[in-house]
């Protein structure tokens, strides 16, 4: 393609749709804002007198928006277009985001910081997911894999790798607010590589410009999961992925600085868990070809994310301030947290038809995270404390494991 002078043929070959490359630079960019407060806005809001419960509910609420944008965010694209949806997307964040920090965050109001928050969970999915769907247009069957597994790479990269090591340095150099204020600065740079140098274009179909169209897309990304059960199944999975990733941040910040570790260093290291989650989200894709999707979603991803969510917890106890130790186990917990990713190719291979749908479903799974988990924080930490918490993260894992044997297709 001409829009990457003459490296057309390279990205192809490694799965990345040409038209597309300024899309990707542009999302690992915009993640890397969306993630810059992950780590450390519960600990700090504790700090300046909020209680757990508290910044549970106002991830909670975030998590909602998040939902309901992931879900929306395909549907949007057949109507509007995907450069359009991500324009929303991009709309959403900064208004949320200037509201947050300068309204709610600075005057430490839960009140403020609550709705502003909530707006901003609009942002992120509206733009990463829609140019989602933009890569399932634009990339070869044969390909699709591939550039689904880049997609997550640049996602996991920017959100919980470049945010948190950035976060890592700003807080000391520039202060917290300071660093959530460079995130505005990050999601405009990242839109000006995905919506400005990005030239690609989808022309829409006759369907989509029709109401009866649109209401039609929006049916059956609600009744999908009642003509195909394991679709539901495999968006259930796609949730169990990822719940203890947006519940540890509500409470594991304080329980390791209880245990020798200091801010900066959990930082490092939950930068380090997701430095290994990108690399092997790429080999977790040729891996799942060779052993088959069902067995590495079960076993790697289920079983071994069970097993290293409980080391997680327990090794501080036995070694606390031990930072090598717990980062290697942070290296292996979210190597495996990788093992989910053939979901992306198992589930809309469960259906003939409606694919789209299907991913829709998908999506909703990979959104519900942000307000499951934390959630069950907030819900139970007052009953179960941190050692129950990480219990039912860890038997969730478990469950997804045994729900995985059912989802069940003709693999080639």
């Amino acid at each position: 393609m001409t829009t990457i002078n003459g490296k057309g043929k390279f990205l192809a070959s490694i799965g990345i749709p040409p038209s597309l490359f300024w899309g990707y630079l542009g999302i690992i960019i915009f993640m890397m804002g969306d993630g810059i407060e992950q780590g450390w806005l519960s600990p700090y809001l504790i700090e300046h007198g909020f209680s757990v419960q508290q910044s549970a509910s106002l991830f909670t609420v975030y998590g909602i928006t998040i939902a309901i944008s992931s879900w929306f965010s395909g549907v949007l694209v057949e109507m509007f277009g995907p450069r359009k949806a991500m324009t929303f997307g991009l709309i959403f964040y900064l208004l949320g985001s200037v509201a947050f920090i300068h309204y709610g965050l600075q005057n430490f109001s839960l009140q403020l910081m609550i709705p502003a928050y909530a707006l901003r969970g609009f942002g992120y999915p509206l733009f990463a997911y829609s140019f989602l769907v933009w890569i399932s247009y634009r990339s070869p069957k044969e390909k699709l894999g591939a550039a689904v597994g880049w997609f997550w790479f640049v996602f996991s990269g920017g959100l919980f790798v470049l945010g948190a090591y950035f976060s890592s340095w700003g807080i000391n150099a520039i202060g917290h607010i300071n660093t959530l204020w460079t995130s505005v600065l990050w999601a405009l740079l990242g839109a000006f590589f995905a919506l400005v140098l990005n030239r690609d274009k989808i022309e829409k179909t006759a369907t989509s410009d029709k109401s009866s169209g649109k209401a039609a897309e929006l049916m059956k990304g609600l009744l999908i999961v009642k003509q195909e059960p394991k679709v539901l199944i495999g968006g259930i999975v796609r949730v169990i992925n990822t719940t203890a990733v947006f519940a540890f941040p509500v409470f594991l910040p304080m329980y390791m600085q209880n245990h020798g570790f200091s801010t900066t260093e959990w930082l490092q290291i939950w930068g380090s868990i997701f430095t290994s989650n990108i690399i092997f989200n790429l080999l977790f894709g040729f891996i799942g070809d060779k052993l088959g999707w069902r067995n590495t979603i079960m076993w790697f991803g289920g079983v071994g994310c069970g097993i290293t969510t409980l080391l997680l917890y327990y090794v501080p106890q036995f070694a606390p301030g031990n930072f090598a130790l717990l980062q290697a186990l942070g290296l292996i917990w979210g190597a495996l947290l990788a093992g989910y990713v053939p979901l992306s190719a198992l589930v809309p291979s469960l259906v003939k038809e409606d694919k789209g749908a299907a991913m829709s479903i998908l999506n909703l799974g990979a959104g519900l995270p942000t307000f499951i988990g934390p959630a069950i924080v907030g819900l139970l930490i007052g009953y179960l404390g941190e050692t129950g918490i990480v219990w039912v993260l860890a038997i969730l894992y478990f469950v997804g494991a045994y729900l995985t044997k059912f989802l069940t297709m003709d693999e080639k």
